[in-house]
C-alpha cells in the first residue's frame, strides 16, 4: 500500500510493524518513526486505526481463554529452537 505522497518511511514498511506497533513491542526509535508516519499520512493511519479495533474486537470475545499448556509447551520449544538457529554461525 502507498498512499502516493513522499514519507521518510514507506507505507508498506508501516503496516508491516503496525501489529508490533499496537502491541507496544518495538523500540522508541522506531515506534516514534511510525508514530510520525501514522501523524502525516491518512490511508496508514486508517489501516492502523482498523487493525487497533480488531485487536480489541477479539481481546473482548477470546481475551479469557487460554492455550492449552501442551500447545504453549510445543510454541515456547519452537521459538527457542529458532533462537539458537539464528545465533549459530553459518
Amino acid at each position: 500500500m502507498s498512499c502516493g505522497e513522499h514519507h521518510d518511511v514507506d507505507c508498506s514498511e508501516i503496516l508491516q510493524r503496525v501489529y508490533v506497533f499496537i502491541d507496544n513491542e518495538l523500540e522508541d526509535a522506531t515506534s516514534d518513526e511510525i508514530r510520525h508516519h501514522l501523524e502525516e499520512c491518512a490511508p496508514c493511519l486508517d489501516q492502523y486505526d482498523l487493525e487497533r479495533c480488531i485487536k480489541k474486537l477479539v481481546h473482548r470475545s477470546c481475551g479469557d481463554e487460554q492455550a492449552p499448556d501442551a500447545l504453549r509447551a510445543k510454541i515456547l520449544t519452537r521459538l527457542t529452537e529458532a533462537r539458537v538457529e539464528t545465533a549459530s554461525p553459518d
